[in-house]
């Protein structure tokens, strides 16, 4: 992953953009962990620490859960993003977003609670598939109005930028491939490609990782208008696990990264 002028898909992109503060030192990592490898998709939680030019700045936690359904198979997504340390004093921040989706990561609807200095709003798109249409509505409910709605077109199967996420883990691509994703935010639609560029070894809290480094095209006026580079890596193995996800800003924000401390499959 995964309001262009603001942070969310927008604020929220894959929880890159949410988080520009400050505070204590990164601690240092630590040898890999041995982990059950679930191949993806399955269960987990995975949580991660927010850093603003190496500086921590906040947690992020995002879940995937398998839902009964009578058809094809449905996945529920929860991402809950904290500022911490100064940066909630500077920039207090708290975000809860869910994602609901099926057949391949083809999302159905989203949900987003945003609490944001003395902001706090909520956003919800429905994506029907079936009359090829999604539904964006936001609310200031410090206010209790409606503050942005809209109807655009999609296609048959589209992911919000979370959804995304989980589709390019399926993808597989080898470095020097590339791919196209079809994504929208409920204002806008877009097949924004994709780019395996190459492999690197990794380390994190949670331990040393393999992964391929990818880049999703989604800034620059694709699905958002702010100008930046969105890198992920992905392990190269079959859990696919996203150990770091790096949004590239220009000033005054500067880069802003999110790196996995613990994976869990429960």
């Amino acid at each position: 992953m995964w309001h262009t002028q603001r942070f969310m898909p927008g604020r929220l992109t894959c929880a890159c953009l949410a988080l520009a503060a400050i505070p204590s030192s990164l601690p240092q990592s630590k040898p890999a962990a041995v982990a059950p490898a679930a191949p993806f998709p399955s269960r987990e939680t995975l949580t991660y620490s927010v850093e603003w030019r190496l500086i921590y700045a906040g947690d992020a936690r995002l879940t995937l859960e398998p839902k009964a359904s009578t058809g094809q198979q449905a996945w529920e997504s929860k991402l809950h993003i904290e500022s911490g340390g100064l940066v909630s004093k500077l920039y207090k921040l708290e975000d809860n977003y869910e994602i609901e989706m099926e057949d391949q990561f083809c999302t159905n609807s989203t949900s987003l609670n945003a609490l944001e200095r003395t902001k706090h709003r909520e956003t919800k798109v429905v994506y029907d598939r079936t009359k090829g249409k999604a539904n964006y509505v936001e609310r200031d409910l410090l206010k209790n109005s409606i503050t942005k709605t809209s109807e655009i077109d999609i296609p048959g199967c589209v992911t919000d930028i979370i959804g995304g996420l989980y589709k390019l883990r399926t993808l597989k691509l080898e470095p020097g491939q590339s791919g196209q994703l079809s994504l929208s935010d409920g204002k806008k639609s877009v097949s924004a490609r994709v780019e395996a560029q190459q492999r690197e070894q990794i380390k994190t809290k949670a331990g040393t990782f393999n992964t391929i480094r990818y880049e999703a095209y989604v800034f620059n006026g694709a699905l958002f208008a702010r100008k930046a580079e969105l890198q992920i890596w992905l392990t190269d193995d079959a859990r696919r696990l996203p150990v770091q996800i790096r949004a590239r800003m220009g000033f005054p924000i500067g880069s802003i990264t999110l790196e996995l401390d613990k994976e869990e499959h429960l």
